[in-house]
């Protein structure tokens, strides 16, 4: 495995990049080493300067479950490139975007398009804020939803990967009105509701992605949902990581709740920048224009994103890929934990749909303080032992790892190679 022309790359992008990156995670700081420079990426496969050929476990973490360079997408893409890339105007494909979106949630009748999750997320707050009129909200320890002040504490994969437990430059006054509750502890929510009388909503992943891959239980997220509408208390679902992952719409309609908002992002880009919050009626008539909840942005609904997203979806629905997913995921499964049987290594595994993640620990993973049990050395020598034998995962513990349509038996086999020996390697470096 060479990575000359990465290390070249990395040193000379210190220079005027941040770390030579333009996201932490992609620094690689949790496993060593330098970052990997990618140079291009076709189908299940992505391709590093240096020539490198790995089976694409990131996705871009997310978005690009059709794999990369879709034919019908990149289609859709070059059509709509030379109409033009962006007007600061309406056009007819947020209108058939949205009508995609709205009948893939029950209970969503109206969409707002962003240019992120990030943005979706805040704007997400605002609305509920100003539909209650109440100020505080609730989130949960190691979810993670974006890097907006008042959601950048106890926030998961990110901090956790480099170890802050929040970040500076965020002010107390910003994060005074956020509550903080434990993952699958009812009691913690309802202590909150208890001592506070100003809460507007609860914001939660329905499958918690960004500590790796962490499922509720059934009783706490039905509990959640009643208890939020007895207290009249709105409950936020982030479905950036989760949205169109575990069936042809949300992961909150196979738990068996309905959101009050829902925050889109990732999948609905197809690998454009793209988030999206929506909700019934009642609350997105407080947006502006037909409310008094303003938010605004000049690339929101870009022409470019939502060709790449419709073709996406669209694509997506016809090919109906769950089964397959499920299939292959729990394939993975059975594989990563008879490796770590036969070496004798703790490891746990969980998985939703198309996101699965292995945890080096022996507790069962059920939170963010179990979840950081980890032994993240084993995690790092198995990292790099993966990347060595052509897989490319994300470089954290924390961090999910996706499946794509586009994965063929055969890579999911040298993937079962290279885990035999990934975790041969951790056995060997824990004598």
């Amino acid at each position: 495995m060479k990575l000359e022309r990465s290390i070249e790359l990395y040193t000379k992008g210190k220079r005027n990049l941040v770390g030579s990156v333009n996201s932490p995670v992609r620094a690689f700081k949790s496993v060593g080493g330098v970052p990997i420079f990618i140079e291009k990426a076709k189908g299940s496969k992505i391709y590093d300067v240096d020539g490198n050929e790995y089976i694409d476990f990131v996705l871009s973490y997310g978005p690009m479950i059709l794999g990369h360079r879709n034919s019908k997408v990149e289609r859709a893409v070059e059509k709509a490139l030379k109409k033009g890339y962006t007007f600061g105007a309406s056009t007819e494909a947020e209108i058939k975007m949205a009508k995609l979106v709205c009948e893939a949630f029950p209970g969503m009748d109206k969409v707002r398009f962003v240019s992120s999750g990030t943005e979706a997320v805040f704007s997400a707050i605002r609305l509920a804020r100003a539909f209650t009129g109440k100020n505080k909200i609730i989130k949960f320890s190691g979810c993670y939803h974006g890097h907006s002040d008042a959601l950048l504490v106890a926030a998961g994969s990110g901090l956790a990967t480099l170890s802050i437990p929040g970040s500076a430059g965020v002010p107390d006054e910003a994060v005074k009105n956020t509550l903080i509750a434990e993952y699958n502890n009812i009691d913690s929510v309802e202590n909150h509701l208890a001592n506070n009388n100003d809460i507007a909503a609860v914001i939660i992943e329905p499958i918690a992605g960004n500590m790796g891959v962490v499922q509720p239980t059934s009783e706490f997220i039905q509990e959640l949902r009643d208890l939020t509408k007895a207290s009249g208390v709105l409950l936020i679902v982030d479905e950036v990581m989760t949205g169109f992952r575990s069936k042809f719409g949300g992961a909150q309609e196979l738990l068996g709740i309905e959101a009050d908002i829902t925050c889109l992002g990732k999948v609905v880009g197809g690998g454009f920048p793209v988030g999206a919050y929506g909700a019934r009626n009642e609350i997105m008539e407080m947006v502006a224009p037909l409310g008094n909840m303003y938010q605004a942005g000049t690339l929101s609904g870009n022409p470019i994103a939502m060709a790449c997203g419709i073709a996406t979806l669209k694509e997506l629905k016809k090919q109906n890929p769950y089964d397959k997913f499920e299939k292959t995921a729990a394939f993975l499964e059975r594989e990563l934990l008879a490796a770590a049987k036969e070496y004798g290594i703790d490891l746990q595994v969980n998985r939703f749909g198309s996101m699965i993640n292995p945890f080096f620990t022996k507790e069962k993973v059920v939170d963010f303080k179990s979840a950081q049990t980890s032994n993240t050395e084993q995690f790092k020598t198995f990292f790099w032992k993966m990347m060595e034998h052509g897989v490319f995962l994300p470089p954290s513990q924390f961090e999910a790892w996706f499946l794509g349509t586009a994965m063929t038996k055969r890579d999911i086999y040298k993937v079962r190679s290279a885990i035999k020996i990934a975790m041969k390697a951790v056995a060997e470096k824990k004598k």
